[in-house]
């Protein structure tokens, strides 16, 4: 280990920790009122869209309204690109000549576009043309967006009394692209192309190498899906290489650039929550206690990747760490960074093959997943599953002191625990019934590639990452087959719908009530208890569901690795 692999991720929370009141401030006036310095660009722009979708953006909705208006405009997403991607080789700007999507990939792609989630069973350079791949952009554009809708319902339930409504989703949509995904896009795309990633509709380069062999460069609008890819936290890039090709990522300045892209949303709206509840205390807490999180993974998968693989280490062969499998410009230090912000900060793009991690490395990027994406996560909803966490949270600690919980002036009851408990057992439910099904099945057994407890963490991985809308792939799977293309868009349908919208239930209900002034025997939630609190709950709660997975998994494969066996 070295000091700057070591001080990177501290540096990554520090810079964060700057620039989350001014993009927190910034998201508060787009949401919630206040002008901005967009405001007479974008200003007639949406006032078009409204005109012409018949919206009247003032009519406030309940969180039933704005539920289902939030699924629709997903089912119309899905068979828009579901028929995009079946017939995309009649359609223009596919200068490969690309041929139709097979179905059960079209299947897979579209539910993972619509749901943020963006994992990709496919080579996006070999199967999709630039139109396909365009389209795709979009959904990167409208599915994080989605994500900021379903935290202002919840954080309205807390800031809003004796209230019906919880806002308008089509006025906070629309702002979340224009405002929002937009611009910051835009400026990310320039960056990236300074930077060194193409963007282009040329057609792909053929080329003869010193060997004298055939190789066909792909090449094209890729500064552009990069910015989305890592900005909106979606994950879905050009290449299936992710960041670890040299035209997305061409250089460490370029990949640090992308992990603060990714930071950026997930932190604001941590910000912006602080001011909506108008306790900008109780966001610094929730920050600090995600920070934490984030930092021990960061320092746990750098540390078991620079101790490396001790059966290659005692013959030699290996002196800087386990380097399988990761890009030799970023390195073993940078490397460890990017993938555990991926697994944390839920934008599922990688710069190096999962399935070549240690097995504790690649532990810590499963717990990532299983924690719910509460580590930061991506736009909304990761801060959604930590507010999820944090009623829970004070469910027990009113449990411990005989009292009826509160938070943020609000009785929690026992709907609103109910509801939380749901966010956390849907999906627990979800990867571990997936994963015993596929373990059992010939469908599922005949799509592993590796033997032992490395083919149980792939399978695990895979639906753990569909569930928690990531997206980044462990590899060794056979994942576009009609199985895993089934059953991980299932587990991604899962992931968005079922565990999330519990949550906005809370938020309706919460809106409901009145709010009551702090005593004496309210339980603080603001200060370092709090914070240990939050974090245990998380951590046992939360993750420990998936323990005995770790078990027979990444914890079993380390000690064979240790004891000489490989798999």
């Amino acid at each position: 280990m070295t000091l700057q692999g070591l001080v990177q991720p501290f540096i990554i929370i520090a810079v964060m920790a700057l620039l989350a009141k001014p993009f927190g401030t910034y998201l508060y006036k787009v949401f919630e009122g206040g002008s901005t310095f967009l405001d007479p660009i974008l200003g007639p722009l949406e006032r078009f869209a409204y005109k012409i979708s018949g919206i009247d953006p003032q009519r406030e909705m309940r969180w039933t309204t704005y539920g289902l208006s939030l699924l629709a405009v997903n089912l119309v997403g899905f068979v828009i690109l579901f028929i995009l991607l079946r017939i995309q080789e009649f359609l223009p700007l596919n200068p490969a000549h690309q041929s139709a999507v097979p179905f059960w990939v079209t299947f897979n792609t579209a539910i993972s576009f619509v749901t943020n989630t963006n994992w990709q069973v496919y080579s996006g350079e070999t199967t999709m043309s630039y139109l396909s791949q365009m389209w795709l952009v979009s959904q990167q554009f409208i599915s994080p967006a989605i994500g900021i809708t379903f935290l202002l319902v919840l954080v309205r339930g807390f800031s809003r009394q004796e209230s019906k409504t919880v806002g308008n989703f089509w006025r906070d949509l629309v702002r979340g692209i224009l405002w929002v995904g937009l611009p910051l896009a835009l400026v990310g795309s320039v960056v990236l192309v300074w930077l060194g990633s193409p963007q282009n509709f040329n057609p792909y380069v053929h080329a003869t190498t010193l060997q004298g062999s055939h190789q066909v460069i792909a090449q094209g609008p890729v500064a552009s899906m990069t910015s989305i890819m890592q900005l909106g936290d979606n994950g879905g890039g050009f290449f299936n290489m992710n960041a670890a090709h040299p035209y997305a990522a061409p250089n460490a300045a370029s990949l640090m650039f992308q992990e603060i892209l990714g930071f950026l949303i997930p932190v604001g709206v941590i910000y912006m929550f602080g001011k909506m509840i108008n306790k900008k205390r109780q966001a610094w807490a929730i920050f600090i206690a995600m920070s934490a999180m984030f930092l021990i993974g960061s320092v746990a998968l750098y540390h078991f990747e620079a101790a490396g693989n001790p059966i290659i280490n005692h013959i030699g062969l290996a002196t800087h760490g386990n380097m399988e499998g990761k890009e030799v410009r970023f390195g073993v230090g940078t490397t460890s960074l990017f993938e555990n912000t991926t697994t944390a900060v839920s934008w599922g793009s990688v710069a190096a093959s999962n399935d070549s991690l240690t097995p504790l490395g690649g532990l810590v990027t499963l717990f990532n997943m299983n924690t719910g994406e509460v580590i930061f996560g991506s736009w909304g909803v990761g801060l959604m599953g930590m507010l999820g966490y944090v009623i829970l949270a004070v469910f027990l600690a009113g449990l411990m002191v005989g009292r009826t919980p509160e938070f943020l002036g609000k009785k929690i009851s026992a709907y609103e625990v109910k509801m939380a408990s749901l966010f956390l057992l849907i999906p627990a439910f979800a990867i571990l019934i997936l994963t015993a099904i596929s373990l059992t099945t010939h469908a599922g057994l005949s799509g592993i590639f590796n033997p032992g407890p490395h083919g149980l963490t792939e399978v695990a991985y895979a639906f753990s990452s569909g569930v928690a809308n990531n997206g980044s792939a462990f590899g060794g799977l056979s994942s576009s087959s009609p199985w895993y293309s089934a059953t991980v868009g299932l587990a991604m349908l899962i992931g968005r719908y079922p565990m999330y919208i519990p949550l906005l239930a809370v938020g309706g209900s919460l809106a409901l009530k009145q709010r009551v002034p702090a005593s004496a025997g309210t339980f603080p939630t603001e200060g370092p208890m709090f914070i240990g609190l939050l974090i245990s709950t998380v951590v046992i709660v939360g993750a420990l569901i998936f323990f005995p997975v770790y078990a027979l998994g990444p914890i079993a494969e380390h000690f064979a690795m240790v004891a000489g066996k490989l798999f």
